[in-house]
């Protein structure tokens, strides 16, 4: 550690979506805080996020053992630094085990559901200018993600999959809304179509080859890390996709983002940003959750959401984000 700085521990989420959605509170650390020096805890899914953040010491993947004693373990590698700030975001009792010159600690909140993002700005007493998901990225990887994206035309990034299938829209209708858009007549016409997942999400994403020719589309699926993917979700013209990880990189990255919602509660997941936007069918959160309060159905929440609302979301978000066209110079 280097003589002067102020080391920061930041505890954060296990699952990618949480951890992006808090990100831009290191972001707001770094630039507040010049000599700051950051150790960063994450669960395995997550901790590559983290890996281009400057002033980085260390990131520690907190990976969940059933007996508990990840915390026993995590303890034993902080326990023996002075921080300077703990920022605890999973409310755990480590930080009051450690020593540190001051703690911002996550407190489960009581009434309305607040956004991911507002929960995280409270712990930093930031509500007022809360803190956007901010993802770092190294000029070595923006490079790659550029090789990584062959031919001409907008592209359209699609992620089809999600954690569980009740918040997984079926993959054929992701076919019908991307050829619509992609179509001849469609807003994206001659685009290309990006496709996003993990390596587990192979299966599922196979159907979507078929929706373009071949040189016009890209397949990520199970390729490239998070960080590579938002990179290259930052070339996109529109994403569509399930609540998810991906969902949230996409809105991080700035890409005009369509977040398509049935039991998930767009209170506190909805993609952030100026260009995000929600899209459920005709049921609200509320009723989907009073068939399935335990979320424990494997049955998909999302058959109400139609393929025509979607494609309609869809070209009034690109709409409302076409880009502005440049003013031309004078002449001399």
């Amino acid at each position: 550690m280097a003589r002067g700085s102020f080391p920061i521990l930041f505890i954060t989420a296990t699952n990618i979506g949480d951890a992006v959605l808090a990100s831009g509170l290191i972001k707001r650390l770094s630039d507040e805080i010049p000599n700051a020096r950051f150790t960063i805890v994450a669960g395995p899914a997550a901790a590559p996020l983290f890996a281009f953040v400057p002033k980085l010491d260390e990131v520690i993947v907190f990976a969940k053992q059933k007996d508990g004693s990840h915390w026993f373990d995590l303890w034993r590698k902080v326990r023996k630094r002075r921080w300077g700030l703990v920022v605890d975001l999973r409310g755990s009792a480590i930080s009051r085990l450690i020593s540190t010159k001051r703690r911002a600690v996550h407190r489960k909140l009581i009434g309305e559901p607040i956004h991911k993002v507002m929960e995280a700005a409270r712990v930093l007493k930031i509500e007022d200018e809360p803190a956007a998901p901010h993802v770092y990225v190294s000029p070595e990887v923006e490079a790659y993600a550029s090789d990584l994206m062959p031919g001409q035309g907008p592209i359209l990034a699609m992620a089809p999959a999600a954690n569980w299938v009740g918040k997984t829209w079926p993959l054929e209708r992701f076919s019908r809304v991307a050829i619509r858009l992609l179509g001849s007549d469609g807003p994206l016409k001659g685009g290309r179509l990006m496709v996003l997942g993990g390596p587990v999400d192979r299966k599922t994403t196979q159907g979507l080859k078929d929706c373009v020719p071949r040189n016009r589309f890209i397949d990520l699926v199970g390729q490239v890390d998070v960080v590579t993917s938002f990179a290259c979700l930052k070339r996109a013209r529109l994403f569509v996709g399930n609540d998810s990880g991906a969902m949230h990189l996409a809105a991080a990255s700035g890409a005009p983002t369509l977040g398509l919602f049935g039991p998930s509660d767009e209170r506190r997941y909805a993609p952030w940003g100026a260009n995000a936007r929600v899209v459920r069918g005709g049921r609200s959160f509320e009723e989907i959750m009073s068939s399935d309060p335990d979320s424990s159905q494997a049955l998909c929440h999302m058959m109400d959401l139609s393929v025509d609302r979607v494609y309609e979301a869809a070209r009034v978000l690109l709409a409302q984000t076409e880009p502005k066209p440049q003013a031309s110079s004078p002449a001399p």
